[in-house]
């Protein structure tokens, strides 16, 4: 089977830009079911059940997410009524919503998501994503050995340390959170796909999908400027992940680039 994963999704323009190319691309590439990390989705800041909404389960099977997940105040009521979207698993307990489930692709395969955050340069409470790892993939291998992991983290070397210890454990370790695209993709040894950053779905000529002028300014001057997210020449990231069903061992993950202009 093919999972394409999508990069962050960034403001209305990176919506748009998933909503007209996510179906083309997973038939281009013969894909049975699609991620997307959709926390930067409402205007760069977290999500809503009206924009998930918007999108068709034919453009976006699961939605992940990260440190943006409570930026939207009435996110926490919205996420339990969610059943498509995780949060990381490894916040504390007390928070709604889940970080791990199985889906069935198109093809009717299970497809075990769980969806972590990184400890190294983020200041969230959040516990070890190794500890709650082992305990996803505990769970989720009684019902199938197709394992995705969303990993949104900022260190390379957290997110590769967490790869070689889930190789051979889960199908595929994605990381998030940089929105810069890496080319390091690879299988390793023991037949986990990997990336460091599977980039985002943003305007070509920004700054992390936000308007390059004010970010330039804040460096230039230090002083406080509004961030507005950049919404033209969108560029959608993504990998596609190809996986034997069998075993949950992936074979080959591409990087994909696509250009939407609105």
């Amino acid at each position: 089977m093919r999972i394409l994963f999508i990069g962050d999704v960034v403001g209305s323009g990176g919506r748009k830009a998933v909503q007209a190319l996510s179906e083309g691309l997973q038939k281009e590439y013969g894909c049975d079911f699609c991620i997307a990390n959709g926390e930067n989705m409402a205007g760069g800041n977290g999500m809503t059940k009206p924009l998930l909404d918007e999108f068709k389960p034919s453009q976006v099977d699961v939605f992940t997410s990260g440190d943006h997940t409570w930026d939207q105040r009435e996110f926490p009521g919205q996420i339990d009524r969610l059943d498509n979207v995780l949060r990381p698993m490894n916040f504390p307990t007390c928070q709604p919503g889940r970080g791990w489930g199985v889906f069935t692709a198109r093809s009717g395969a299970k497809v075990g998501v769980v969806n972590l955050i990184g400890r190294v340069f983020i200041k969230l409470n959040s516990s070890s994503p190794f500890d709650a790892a082992d305990q996803a993939i505990r769970e989720i291998q009684r019902e199938t050995n197709v394992i995705f992991v969303d990993f949104h983290a900022e260190a390379t070397s957290e997110k590769i340390a967490l790869g070689h210890y889930l190789d051979g454990r889960v199908s595929a370790l994605v990381g998030t959170h940089t929105h810069v695209q890496t080319g390091d993709e690879r299988v390793l040894p023991k037949g986990t796909a990997f990336i460091c950053d599977a980039g985002m779905v943003g305007a070509k000529n920004s700054v992390l999908g936000r308007d390059a002028k004010a970010v330039i300014e804040n460096f230039r001057t230090g002083m406080p400027m509004r961030f507005e997210v950049s919404n033209d020449d969108v560029t959608l990231n993504a990998v596609v992940v190809t996986i034997d069903e069998d075993s949950g061992r992936a074979t080959a993950i591409e990087r994909v680039s696509k250009d939407y202009h609105t």
